[in-house]
């Protein structure tokens, strides 16, 4: 995949600006920030959940609870 310079970013920031316009500049990027600040939350609750599963599978192999 082709790296992304200070030229590629500049027209793709120009785009933006022509599609959005430079009011809602501030409004695109605070719903974007929102949108990777869920992901990433929701992605690390997904680790949690493998992890605890895992480490229950460890207790008991079996798959038999512990009375």
């Amino acid at each position: 995949m082709p790296n992304l310079g200070p030229p590629e970013l500049i027209i793709i920031l120009i785009i933006v600006i022509i599609i959005f316009g430079v009011g809602r500049l501030p409004e695109v990027g605070g719903a974007l920030g929102k949108a990777i600040r869920e992901f990433r939350q929701s992605s690390e609750g997904l680790d949690e959940e493998k992890k605890s599963e895992e480490e229950k599978s460890l207790q008991d192999p079996e798959g038999k609870e512990e009375a």
